[in-house]
């Protein structure tokens, strides 16, 4: 099985075009082991689409199915471009959530920048649970995958390894969740960590960033109908919430290389 290794921000993933294969939970597993495998958050399987341009369904590196990944899709419309499946630069994708909008910014040629329409976000009242000992008061957002969104003082110094894993494993999701540490430097900067369901901390999670942006406006710490400078730690997404709560969320797209299984 050949595959190709792209990233969004540092969250990256093994792309493959074609069928999902029947042992997809034990293979995402495997190759994303990052010392016995090739290393990635999961994998992500492109197909032709009855809908779309084209489909895509994602895999975390425990083998999960997520709904839908912000990097992931960007690197999606990289991959069809450069690959020449396509020579369109709107594009249209199935994913689980609904069918996404691209928008492809080119450079040389190639690729470089994606713009994402990324759908409404449902913004919920703050809920507190108990959880690692203590009261936790988080933001409840739908993007199409679950997030709770925890407003801090210092992002950097945020227990990401401590209580995302618990929140994750919390009673109030059973389908897990995604949690977002966010700190609000100015009505248009964030800076946000996330720990990812199904895959631990990584570096950078669009579907994140879309959810904390989209809660920092509606608690009125953000400005709506702006761009909004989110820093993650593989770099930074510029995320836009209408007055409506649709949102567009723009970042890079980024080749790392191609590979080939020796057996599935």
């Amino acid at each position: 099985m050949k595959f190709t290794k792209m990233h969004g921000l540092g969250n990256d993933y093994l792309y493959v075009y074609g069928a999902v294969p029947e042992n997809i939970v034990s293979l995402s597993q495997r190759l994303s082991e990052r010392h016995f495998g090739a290393g990635s958050d999961g994998m992500i399987f492109i197909a032709p689409s009855r809908i779309a341009d084209f489909s895509m369904r994602i895999f975390n590196a425990d083998g999960s199915e997520a709904k839908m990944c912000g990097n992931g899709i960007r690197c999606v419309g990289k991959y069809v471009y450069d690959k020449g499946f396509t020579d369109k630069t709107r594009l249209t994708v199935e994913t689980l959530s609904g069918v996404k909008t691209l928008k492809l910014h080119l450079k040389n040629g190639a690729v470089d920048r994606v713009t994402v329409s990324m759908g409404k976000a449902v913004v919920s009242p703050p809920q507190t649970i108990e959880t690692n000992g203590e009261a936790v008061t988080y933001v409840p957002v739908s993007v199409g995958n679950p997030h709770a969104v925890i407003f801090c003082e210092n992002a950097d110094c945020a227990p990401v390894e401590a209580l995302g894993p618990a929140m994750e494993r919390h009673p109030a999701f059973p389908d897990g969740v995604n949690v977002e540490f966010v700190q609000v430097l100015s009505p248009r900067e964030m800076r946000m960590r996330v720990w990812e369901r199904g895959s631990g901390v990584t570096l950078a999670c669009g579907t994140g960033a879309s959810a904390s942006t989209a809660a920092a406006v509606k608690s009125g710490l953000c400005m709506p109908d702006t761009p909004i400078t989110v820093r993650l730690d593989g770099g930074a997404l510029e995320i836009t919430v209408a007055p409506d709560g649709e949102i567009t969320m723009t970042g890079p797209a980024t080749f790392v290389y191609e590979g080939e299984t020796v057996e599935c």
